[in-house]
């Protein structure tokens, strides 16, 4: 793990918070969770969870393409993913409420306002959301291009009680 290397994701406590979690519904989700972080570095990784934890951020995009790369199925409406810190520590379940397909350049000023980041404008979203992109594509040996597809998803969050909506 180098200065801004995220570390392992931490599964087996992943899993006893998804346990945790599990054991207050009335019957146990049938599907499989996701074990993830936001962004591709520690810095940007706690930040942006701090932001889910207090509250602000209920909207996240993603290339279809890295979730291709990283062998990972796209999010389904109702799925859970349980969302680690930079140093791959679990600090929440998110589950998924809202899906939809699309170029960078149809966000809109809601989905902007939703993820909670910068100045929260769709100028904002998009000046950063095309820089990160454009590095990620970068890292992996690809090129950026307006047509790449997009996932936008609303989520909630569900554990722990602190901080579920």
């Amino acid at each position: 793990m180098t200065a801004d290397q995220p570390g392992d994701l931490d599964r087996p406590a992943a899993a006893a918070m998804w346990r945790e979690y599990a054991a207050t519904l009335p019957r146990p989700p049938l599907e499989e969770y996701t074990v993830e972080r936001f962004g591709d570095g520690i810095a940007l990784a706690d930040e942006l969870l701090g932001l889910v934890l207090a509250g602000t951020k209920r909207a996240t995009a993603g290339l279809v393409a890295d979730f291709a790369a990283d062998g990972e199925p796209l999010p389904r409406i109702g799925g859970h993913w349980i969302a680690c810190d930079g140093a791959g520590v679990p600090r929440c379940v998110l589950r998924s409420t809202e899906l939809r397909l699309g170029r960078l350049s149809s966000v809109d000023d809601a989905f902007a306002w939703d993820e909670g980041e910068g100045d929260r404008t769709r100028a904002s979203w998009l000046e950063g959301h095309e820089r990160y992109f454009r590095r990620t594509q970068a890292a992996r040996g690809e090129e950026w291009s307006d047509d790449l597809e997009v996932v936008f998803e609303r989520f909630g969050v569900v554990w722990p009680p602190d901080v579920a909506d």
